[in-house]
């Protein structure tokens, strides 16, 4: 066999792999465990809401906010996305309204309430 048809042997020998069908691989013996569900989130940011800012802002999808400066939760994903607050969140957010605490949270507490302020948000 000369170099041509080598060449021309393995090319169709590929050609063949590659329309066969695909091997399955068989699953992992274990599932990997899995810390924090969507849910879990929520529920944590929800209790944060609840337990830190809902004596000014409406934390919730039909209440009212106590303070006039404060924007119900449910409407800022209208400004800008929810997640840019992470930051200000683990910094210590300073900016709201004029009385608004300073709060610096845990990143587990932030994850929990932009999750939760994300699945409340209005159009």
């Amino acid at each position: 066999m000369n170099y041509f048809g080598a060449i021309i042997g393995l090319s169709l020998i590929a050609v063949s792999a590659c329309s066969s069908e695909p091997q399955l691989l068989d699953p992992p013996e274990e599932k990997p465990e899995i810390t924090k569900t969507q849910a879990e989130l929520i529920n944590r940011g929800q209790g944060i809401a609840e337990g830190a800012c809902a004596s000014c802002h409406a934390v919730g999808v039909d209440d009212v906010s106590q303070h006039a400066d404060a924007p119900p939760f449910r409407t800022i994903g209208q400004k800008y996305s929810v997640w840019t607050l992470d930051e200000a969140l683990a910094e210590g957010i300073v900016v709201g309204h004029p009385d608004m605490p300073v709060w610096e949270l845990l990143p587990e507490d932030i994850d929990g309430l932009l999750t939760y302020m994300e699945s409340i948000q209005v159009d």
